[in-house]
């Protein structure tokens, strides 16, 4: 090509009408045909499959192996709270099921996957803009993989929530039926919104209440909403984590759910853990350091929470801005996620950010003192605020059709937090506008409900066996 003839298609041609990037941007139409064409490969009707293998892992090995590297003490604890039913046994499960969900059909497209979605890791909580929205809010296992994995485990729960709850047969598969096709019917919602609006949308709780058919549900979910509006650190948590009979406020023991660790040099701890804030507040905004800054680090405790996540390093950092103005922040272990055997290593080297980058990519807001960390002694961390109105749902207390509410609800909150990272068009090409996909994952559902039930009458023999360790906690 001459000069001239270069100079004249430089002055007439934007560059950005050749870039390669735009030019070969998949249209809607298009992405649609693509996930539509993975049926080909993956029928729909594929997903209802489940059957143990032959070389299935014994569940209580798994259960072992997600035990290394927890606190010894705490272990029997974690047994006894898997002990209770098939349904606690299967939250504290993920890594078994990780296995299990890898030898299921997928169609090929990944997004950033929760890893543990059951329906208690959903809830409600408060937006650094002090809107209370509801949304997922355990993401410790989270990493790209396969969406099914995570509609799959979502859809179990349901199930064996349901039979926890003593509901029929009927009542669990049409709850599993109404999540499911909420994410479908919302996932192609999202496929024809503008990405910006799709990153931008919630589920605010102020506009969930009024679509709750059951009167006095609705009821309940707004006076929590109100109390949890109305309830301060100053006046509740503190009084309730914190004492200040000592020379500094400090956090309550209350053996075995809160305690200081004792083992070692105290000196050194100190020094430790220091050097471990030191480097979360690193990892924050700029701005929210300041923020930060503004209080001083008091003390530390481990506090034992959920199923999965007993006997690892979690607990609670107790700080204070002046005498009556404290915060509490909750760290978390970061371990590996149950689904890197399966679904490939994070890129971050830090699990703790691995958990934060999850957060902020599938929840529509997170938390304003998200960060992550590392101690001396090479455990990973992540951490943010205790307690900020977050309220969690009373699942044993639902009735058949807050239940089956609940449910689509999830599956929608599900389908938002895929939609985000994934391609949702892609999706929603896949999953189609019939209910073949919603039935197939009924029937998966129930087949693995009963699978975890099998697993758990495992677990009950080994602990009767004296294979196990266990330690029955007393209702208060």
């Amino acid at each position: 090509m001459s000069k001239r003839k270069s100079e004249e298609k430089s002055e007439h041609e934007h560059p950005l009408e050749t870039s390669p990037s735009l030019k070969s941007h998949p249209t809607r139409k298009e992405l649609y045909a693509i996930g539509k064409s993975l049926r080909e490969k993956t029928p729909r009707e594929s997903h209802a499959e489940w059957q143990s293998s032959h070389n299935r892992p014994d569940p209580i090995e798994l259960m072992e192996k997600s035990n290394q590297g927890r606190i010894e003490h705490l272990i029997p604890v974690r047994h006894g709270r898997m002990l209770v039913s098939p349904f606690t046994f299967y939250r504290g499960a993920a890594l078994n099921m990780a296995a299990d969900l890898a030898q299921t059909s997928n169609s090929g497209i990944r997004v950033q996957a929760c890893g543990d979605c059951h329906l208690m890791n959903f809830g409600s909580y408060a937006t650094p803009e002090r809107r209370v929205i509801f949304d997922i809010n355990d993401l410790d296992e989270t990493l790209p993989a396969p969406w099914e994995w995570d509609v799959k485990r979502l859809a179990a729960s349901f199930v064996l929530a349901c039979r926890d709850n003593g509901f029929s047969n009927r009542v669990a598969r049409d709850a599993v039926l109404n999540c499911v096709r909420s994410y479908r019917e919302r996932m192609f919602e999202y496929s024809q919104m503008p990405v910006m609006d799709v990153w931008y949308a919630s589920i605010d709780v102020e506009d969930l209440i009024p679509t709750v058919k059951d009167a006095e549900a609705a009821r309940r979910m707004q006076k929590r909403l109100a109390k949890a509006r109305e309830r301060s650190v100053l006046e509740h948590e503190f009084p309730e984590l914190a004492t200040t009979a000592g020379l500094s406020p400090m956090i309550k023991d209350n053996p075995p759910l809160i305690f200081h660790m004792t083992d070692g040099n105290h000196e050194e701890q100190i020094v430790s853990l220091n050097e471990a804030f030191a480097r979360y507040r690193e990892t924050m905004q700029e701005d929210r350091r300041l923020l930060l800054d503004r209080f001083k680090l008091m003390d530390s405790a481990i506090k034992v929470v959920g199923v999965g996540s007993v006997g690892t390093y979690c607990g609670i950092l107790l700080l204070m801005a002046s005498e009556h103005d404290p915060l509490f922040l909750q760290f978390k272990q970061a371990r590996p996620s149950v689904l890197e055997a399966y679904a490939g290593k994070s890129v971050h080297a830090n699990h703790g950010e691995r958990i934060v980058h999850g957060c902020r990519m599938m929840q529509s807001a997170s938390d304003l003192f998200l960060g992550w960390t590392e101690g001396n002694a090479g455990r990973q961390f992540y951490v943010r605020q205790l307690k900020d109105m977050k309220i969690k749902p009373i699942v044993e207390i639902f009735t058949p059709s807050v239940m089956l509410q609940y449910a689509e609800v999830c599956g929608w909150t599900l389908a938002h937090a895929h939609a985000r990272s994934g391609e949702p068009t892609q999706i929603s090409g896949y999953l189609g506008k019939s209910d073949k996909f919603d039935k197939a994952i009924a029937d998966f559902s129930v087949a693995y409900a009963d699978q975890s039930e099998r697993d758990h009458d495992v677990l009950v023999k080994a602990v009767r066996a004296g294979r196990l360790e266990v330690f029955i906690e007393q209702d208060e």
